[in-house]
């Protein structure tokens, strides 16, 4: 079933009364950009930088430090700061293992989003954030049912209210690229992990 997730976000935006506060997971500066743009009008938001899968390290603090940069430049109407989250690849190597073989855009990777959505949910509950959402959908590569399924399971386990949406839609991967190339951020070359940088042509 191919919902509409993009409509379902402005539906949930429209209805808003007054500001809330958003805990907001981001894969990098870039995916992110355009995201916050579009949300900083509804709500103030936390980035939640937490991307244990990405490989090998040195990339890990390049991409983390390119999202606090734009974090400091980006204009907003609401407040917009940072969590930090450890990096532990350990664990992500943990949850994937047996898994080390299946393609880019596989199981692999839905066990990649699902431990990175329940760290955002759980996170959200314990700070008392009224939505959590992550930037994810905002990707042509990246399977926005399978993310929202995902958010809407953990809505109900942590009861804290997930943000439907599909970022890519209505220009918002293009804007994303312009925001990207007007702030000069870094745009990487592969999805994160270790599998997907062998997986380069």
């Amino acid at each position: 079933m191919n919902n509409n997730y993009s409509d379902k976000c402005e539906e949930i935006l429209n209805s808003l009364d007054g500001k809330k506060r958003l805990l907001l997971h981001s894969c990098c500066g870039p995916c992110s950009s355009y995201v916050i743009t579009y949300l900083t009008k509804f709500f103030d938001i936390t980035i939640l930088y937490y991307n244990p899968n990405i490989f090998p390290y040195n990339e890990y603090l390049k991409r983390k430090e390119e999202q606090i940069r734009l974090i400091n430049e980006i204009d907003t109407e609401n407040s917009l700061d940072i969590i930090d989250c450890d990096y532990d690849n350990d664990l992500y190597e943990k949850l994937i293992k047996g898994l080390e073989q299946e393609p880019e855009r596989g199981k692999r990777c839905n066990v990649c989003y699902l431990m990175r959505l329940d760290k955002t949910a759980a996170i959200a509950k314990e700070n008392g954030y009224d939505f959590f959402c992550t930037t994810l959908s905002v990707s042509p590569y990246k399977n926005a049912n399978l993310i929202n399924e995902y958010g809407s399971s953990l809505e109900d386990k942590y009861r804290v209210r997930w943000l439907y949406s599909d970022f890519k839609k209505k220009d918002g991967y293009k804007q994303s690229i312009l925001l990207s190339q007007k702030y000069n951020l870094y745009r990487q070359n592969y999805c994160g992990c270790i599998y997907s940088k062998n997986n380069l042509k």
